[in-house]
C-alpha cells in the first residue's frame, strides 16, 4: 500500500496548493496532532497512517477516502502556462496536480466507454515558423482540416473537445490564465483554463486557441516572447481569419466605429481590442490610428470590461455528456459517477435531482 498511498498522499496535498508545513499547520488548527516530519515520512512512503488518520486527512484536504488507493496514470509532459513568470511555484503545483488529476478521471471514463480518441495534429508535418505571415497560413490550415470555414466559431471550448482536445476549467486567484500539455507522448492535447481570471467568453475563447496555438505551432525554437506573439496572432486569426476581416472591415480603413466593433465581437466573438489589432496586423488601419484607439478605449476605463458584451456560450460539456451515458447505460454504478466527477455521493444525487 505505500508506494501508491505516498503518491496519492503527495497529489492531494498538491491539490490544496500546501506544503508540508501548512499541512501540518491547518492539522493542527483541526486539533489533530501530527508534525511536518511524520506528514513527509508518509509522503516518502517510510511510514502508513491508521484508518483514523486516513479519514482525518481525507477530510481535511478534501478528498474522498478512495483516492489515496487510486493509482496515479498520468503524467503530463511540457507543461507550459501563460503568465508563469508570474505564477508562483506553489501555485504551479496545485494547478498541474488539478489539471493531471481531472485528465486520470475523464480517461478512467472513456476507457470505460471504450473509446479511444487520439488527437490529431493538424499541423504535425508543417515546417518551422518563423514570421507571422506563416502563423495566418497555419491558422486556415486548421480551419480547413478540422472543417471550420470562416465564419464565426460558436463555443469554441465544445469544438476543441470534438477535436479531442481535453478542456479542463480550474480557478486559481494568481496571474495565471491558461496553460497547454502533453498526455501520453503527445497522442492527448491538454488546455488548462483558469475560469477566474477568464471571467467572459471572449477571453475564454481567445486563450483556448491561444492555447492552442502553443500546442500546434512548430515555433519551440523560439524566443518566449516571441512564441506568445506568435500564439496572440493565431489566436486572432482562428476567430476572424483575414478573407473575413477584409470582407468585414474592407481592405483599408482611416477609422473605426465602436459601434462597428461592438457588432462584430457580438458576431465573431473577439473583443473590441483584440478586433482593433487585428486590422492593424492585417494593414488595415495604420500604426498610428491603432495607438490612437487604443488610448481613446483606455481613457473611457475599458481596457477590462469593454462598452459591449459578447453573449455567445463557452462551456466545455463532453466529460459530463459521457458520464451521463456511462451512467444510463449501467456500464458504472451511481457511487462510481461521483467518484469520477470527483464529488461525494450526496452531492451528487443532489445534483442529478436539480436536472430530474
Amino acid at each position: 500500500m505505500s508506494a501508491p498511498f505516498s503518491q496519492r498522499f503527495k497529489e492531494a496535498r498538491m491539490l490544496n496548493g500546501f506544503s508540508l508545513q501548512d499541512l501540518a499547520n491547518k492539522l493542527h488548527a483541526e486539533q489533530i496532532s501530527i508534525s511536518k516530519q511524520a506528514l513527509h515520512k508518509y509522503e516518502k512512503g517510510e511510514a502508513i497512517p491508521d484508518t483514523q488518520m486516513l479519514l482525518q486527512l481525507s477530510r481535511v484536504l478534501g478528498v474522498r477516502l478512495d483516492f489515496f488507493f487510486q493509482r496515479h496514470t498520468v503524467e503530463l509532459s511540457t507543461p507550459e502556462y501563460r503568465k508563469l513568470s508570474k505564477l508562483p511555484v506553489k501555485e504551479q503545483e496545485r494547478i498541474t496536480a488539478i489539471t493531471r488529476f481531472a485528465v486520470s478521471r475523464y480517461l478512467e471514463l472513456e476507457s470505460l466507454l471504450d473509446l479511444n480518441t487520439p488527437f490529431i495534429n493538424p499541423l504535425a508535418n508543417f515546417p518551422e515558423i518563423n514570421e507571422l505571415a506563416e502563423v495566418e497560413v497555419a491558422a486556415n490550415h486548421v480551419r480547413t482540416q478540422w472543417n471550420w470555414g470562416t465564419g464565426p466559431l460558436y463555443n469554441v471550448l465544445e469544438l476543441l473537445e470534438d477535436q479531442h482536445v481535453k478542456m479542463i476549467l480550474l480557478q486559481s486567484e494568481d496571474s495565471f490564465d491558461g496553460m497547454k500539455a502533453w498526455v501520453n507522448d503527445q497522442q492527448i492535447a491538454v488546455i488548462a483554463l483558469n475560469s477566474v481570471r477568464l471571467n467572459s467568453p471572449d477571453r475564454l475563447r481567445f486563450t483556448a486557441l491561444h492555447e492552442l496555438g502553443h500546442l500546434l505551432l512548430p515555433i519551440n525554437h523560439l524566443p518566449e516572447k516571441e512564441r506568445e506573439r506568435m500564439c496572440n496572432r493565431f489566436a486572432a486569426a482562428m476567430l476572424l481569419p483575414e478573407s473575413t476581416a477584409k470582407m468585414e472591415f474592407g481592405a483599408k480603413r482611416n477609422r473605426l466605429h465602436l459601434q462597428e466593433l461592438a457588432d462584430l465581437k457580438k458576431q465573431y466573438g473577439i473583443s473590441m481590442q483584440a478586433l482593433a489589432f487585428r486590422a492593424n496586423d492585417l494593414g488595415i488601419i495604420t500604426d498610428s490610428y491603432l495607438k490612437q484607439f487604443i488610448f481613446m478605449f483606455y481613457q473611457h476605463g475599458w481596457r477590462q470590461t469593454e462598452p459591449a458584451p459578447y453573449t455567445g456560450e463557452e462551456k466545455a460539456t463532453r466529460f459530463n455528456q459521457l458520464l451521463m451515458r456511462a451512467l444510463a447505460e449501467e456500464i458504472i454504478s451511481i457511487d462510481k459517477a461521483a467518484v469520477l466527477n470527483n464529488q461525494s455521493l450526496l452531492a451528487f444525487r443532489k445534483q442529478l435531482q436539480m436536472v430530474e
